[in-house]
C-alpha cells in the first residue's frame, strides 16, 4: 500500500475517534455542570476539560476567562480550533476524500454525511437548543462510522491503517482523561485519606464512567460501590473493558502484526512491550508508585509509537 494512502486512513479514522472523545468529554461536563455546584467548582471542571485537551493557552487567549459557553463554543464549532469536534469532522471527511477509492460507497457516504449533517445542525442552532443530543449525535455517527467500515471494507491493510488510527487515539485520549480527572482529587482519596461527601464522590465517579461508557460495566464486573481505585483498575488495566488503555494497546498490537512484514521491529517491540505491562499490572502497584506518572510516561509512549508508525508506515520514502 502507497504510504499516502495508508497515511489518510490512519488520520481518517484518528479524527474521528477523536471527535467523538471531545463530544463525550463534553457532554459528562454539560451534564454535571447542571448539578448545583458552585461557581469555582464548575470553573475547575471547564478548566480541566482544557487541560486533558492541551488546549488551556489557546482558549484564554482568545477568551479570556473560562466560562461553559466559552469552552462549549471553543471545543464544538471554533474552526480555529484543529481539536474542536467541527475541525476533527473536516479533517476526516477531507482524508476520506483524499482516498475516495479505497474506501467502499458506504463508507465514505457516512463519513461525507456526518461533514454535512453537522454543518446544517450548528447553522440551524441545535447544538445550542440542546447540547446533550448534539453530543449523543456526534457519538452516533463514530459508532456508525466504525460499523459500516468494519461491515463493508475488506479486511486488508486499508482497515487494518484505519483501526491503528482509532485505537491509538483512544488510548491516548483515556490516558488524559483518567489523569487530570484523578489528579484533580488524588489528595482526598490517595493521599491523607480526607474523603468529600458520598453524594459528590458518587456524581464525580460515576461522570468519569459514563464519559466512556463504562458506568454499566463497572456495575456488571464489580457488583460495588463505585470507588476510585476500582475505576482506575477498569480505565486502564481490564482488557475486556472496550475504551480501557489494556484494550486499545491490544488493538494497536494486533493491527501492527497484521500490517508490519518485519516482526522484529522496533515499533511492534515498543507497542508490545507497553501491552505487556499493562497485561500484568496491578492497580495497587501503579497507585503505589504514582498514577499521575505512570500515565504521563504511558502518554510518552504512546506518542512515540505514533510517531515511530508515521516513520516505518506514513511518511513517503525521499529517494
Amino acid at each position: 500500500m502507497l504510504s499516502r494512502t495508508a497515511d489518510h486512513l490512519y488520520w481518517m479514522n484518528r479524527y474521528t475517534e477523536r471527535a467523538e472523545n471531545t463530544a463525550r468529554m463534553l457532554n459528562v461536563n454539560y451534564e454535571t455542570s447542571l448539578l448545583p455546584q458552585s461557581a469555582a467548582v464548575a470553573q475547575v471542571g471547564w478548566q480541566g476539560l482544557l487541560s486533558i485537551s492541551e488546549l488551556l493557552p489557546s482558549y484564554t487567549a482568545l477568551y479570556g476567562e473560562i466560562t461553559a459557553k466559552g469552552v462549549m463554543e471553543f471545543m464544538v464549532s471554533d474552526q480555529d480550533n484543529p481539536s474542536s469536534i467541527i475541525s476533527c469532522l473536516r479533517a476526516a471527511r477531507e482524508n476520506a476524500r483524499a482516498v475516495r477509492g479505497t474506501l467502499t460507497t458506504e463508507v465514505w457516504e457516512t463519513q461525507n454525511q456526518t461533514w454535512l449533517s453537522i454543518n446544517q445542525m450548528l447553522k440551524n442552532g441545535e447544538f445550542e437548543r440542546d447540547p446533550g443530543q448534539f453530543f449523543e449525535w456526534v457519538k452516533f455517527r463514530s459508532h456508525l462510522s466504525r460499523g459500516v467500515a468494519v461491515g463493508t471494507m475488506l479486511m486488508d491493510e486499508s482497515l487494518h491503517f484505519m483501526r491503528l488510527g482509532t485505537f491509538l487515539e483512544r488510548a491516548d485520549n483515556t490516558a488524559r482523561l483518567v489523569d487530570v480527572k484523578f489528579h484533580a482529587v488524588q489528595s482526598d482519596f490517595f493521599g491523607n485519606g480526607k474523603q468529600k461527601d458520598q453524594e459528590y464522590d458518587f456524581y464525580h465517579w460515576s461522570a468519569i464512567l459514563r464519559s466512556v461508557s463504562g458506568f454499566e460495566i463497572y456495575r456488571k464486573v464489580y457488583r460495588d460501590v463505585i470507588r476510585p481505585e476500582r475505576v482506575a483498575e477498569l480505565l486502564i488495566l481490564r482488557p475486556d473493558m472496550p475504551r480501557s488503555l489494556h484494550a486499545s494497546m491490544n488493538e494497536v498490537v494486533s493491527n501492527l502484526h497484521l500490517v508490519g512484514s518485519d516482526s522484529d521491529s522496533e515499533t511492534l517491540r515498543h507497542a508490545g512491550k507497553l501491552r505487556a505491562e499493562l497485561q500484568y499490572g496491578r492497580i495497587d502497584e501503579i497507585l503505589a508508585t504514582g498514577l499521575h506518572a505512570f500515565l504521563t510516561q504511558f502518554l510518552d509512549r504512546v506518542n512515540d509509537i505514533g510517531a515511530r508508525i508515521s516513520r516505518d508506515f506514513l511518511m513517503p520514502e525521499i529517494a
